[in-house]
């Protein structure tokens, strides 16, 4: 793929990942959290210029700082999202202002991280970027699947509550 393709790619994940998680969602009980995240790690790592070739040591050193950092985000992503059942006893989650906050010193890492590599005179090529993206979506999707396992469900009464009881009847 070329460069301008990756780029349109990471632009179209972030945008469609900004816009689920700004407004609330349901949460499925689906198994397939990793396939998105899956699909752009297969795309970073077929690509090349994941490492710099004249700068192997310091670029190998800047990426694994970088999936670090997305690792951080997502975790903290999902750490700081608001769950609950609704009424029906769906699962429902929200980002929160603490959320923003996590999304905004990631992303400020992140280009410090980019700056640290051009003063070195590393080159990081999109692959790098959406190797970082990948990790983010995995370490969130999956901290959200283990916290919503977590979350007892409410056979169909009040959230949070105890289930109603059914109304008594007469006996025969």
């Amino acid at each position: 793929m070329s460069g301008l393709v990756n780029v349109l790619v990471i632009v179209a994940v972030i945008a469609l990942v900004v816009v689920r998680q700004c407004s609330a969602q349901r949460v499925s009980g689906d198994r397939r959290w990793w396939v998105l995240p899956g699909v752009l790690l297969v795309l970073a790592l077929r690509e090349p210029g994941l490492v710099d070739p004249h700068h192997r040591t310091l670029s190998v050193a800047v990426l694994g700082a970088e999936l670090v950092v997305g690792l951080v985000t997502g975790a903290g992503w999902a750490w700081t999202a608001r769950l609950w059942r609704a009424q029906d006893g769906s699962l429902w989650s929200r980002g929160t202002r603490a959320t923003v906050l996590v999304w905004t010193g990631g992303l400020a890492l992140r280009a410090a991280l980019y700056g640290v590599a051009v003063a070195l005179g590393i080159h990081q090529g999109s692959p790098a970027l959406m190797m970082a993206l990948a990790v983010t979506l995995l370490a969130r999707s999956g901290m959200m699947a283990r916290r919503s396992a977590r979350i007892p469900p409410s056979y169909g009464g009040p959230a949070g509550g105890m289930p109603v009881r059914p109304a008594r009847k007469d006996r025969v």
